[in-house]
């Protein structure tokens, strides 16, 4: 019976990760939006937080921090543009130069305590700097810690860094983009994508410096294309 065991546990790993999918599209925050349909009185607010560095935060030139370009702020707009009945609350928790051990450290404290309906987190940029052992385990902790919360969750692969060739395999955001949709997968939650949109753009020819402030904070048409991936879970 060991034996069989230990033979059939490949085969087992693999069933379980074909099944494995990141959440659907068109379902998984159909409580949230129906939520943003209603009226007063019959609606309440809704509140979507933003966990992780400088990019979410609006960082573009240092120390320039461009608020209202960035995309929490242009997903607000994207949403009431939709739901103009909806009250919206759009929440950054994100710290400039912080990776996502230091995220997790005050997660409960200062995020969970927002009661977010949506939870987002980007914090790939900085994970570089502690590997993907250490960044994994970060990021499953404030997965689990959020969903043990009932909290909707979208995770984000990264938005370029110019000193990597986005085109790559070998490029370092490249691993974690890859933990990130592994992540997205096996907990079944949101996955929002950019890496992947400005990775096609680059292999199509577009210069990524166009999309850029400096090396590493994207600019106004930079998170105008993160934003467009979050909104496709709204529509």
């Amino acid at each position: 019976m060991k034996r069989l065991l230990l033979l059939l546990l490949p085969l087992l790993c693999n069933a379980a990760f074909l099944h494995a999918q990141v959440a659907d599209r068109a379902s998984y925050l159909s409580d949230v939006v129906a939520e943003l349909g209603k009226r007063w009185p019959d609606s309440r607010t809704v509140n979507l937080v933003f966990h992780g560095h400088s990019v979410p935060a609006g960082y573009a030139r240092t120390p320039a921090v461009n608020t209202l370009q960035a995309y929490p702020h242009r997903v607000l707009c994207g949403l009431k543009d939709r739901f103009g009945t909806a009250v919206v609350n759009v929440i950054t928790t994100a710290i400039g130069g912080e990776q996502s051990e230091q995220g997790a450290a005050r997660f409960e404290a200062e995020v969970l305590t927002h009661r977010p309906d949506v939870l987002f987190i980007d914090y790939a940029l900085n994970d570089r700097t502690i590997g993907l052992e250490r960044s994994e385990k970060a990021w499953r902790s404030m997965i689990e810690a959020a969903l043990a919360k009932g909290v909707k969750v979208i995770l984000l692969t990264p938005t370029p860094d110019l000193s990597e060739d986005i085109r790559s395999d070998q490029a370092p955001l490249q691993a974690y983009a890859q933990l990130i949709r592994r992540l997205a997968a096996e907990y079944h939650v949101g996955l929002a994508d950019p890496y992947a949109v400005f990775r096609a753009k680059a292999e199509a020819g577009e210069k990524m410096a166009s999309y850029m402030a400096q090396v590493n904070h994207p600019d106004a048409r930079g998170h105008a294309i993160v934003a467009e991936e979050i909104l496709r879970w709204f529509y």
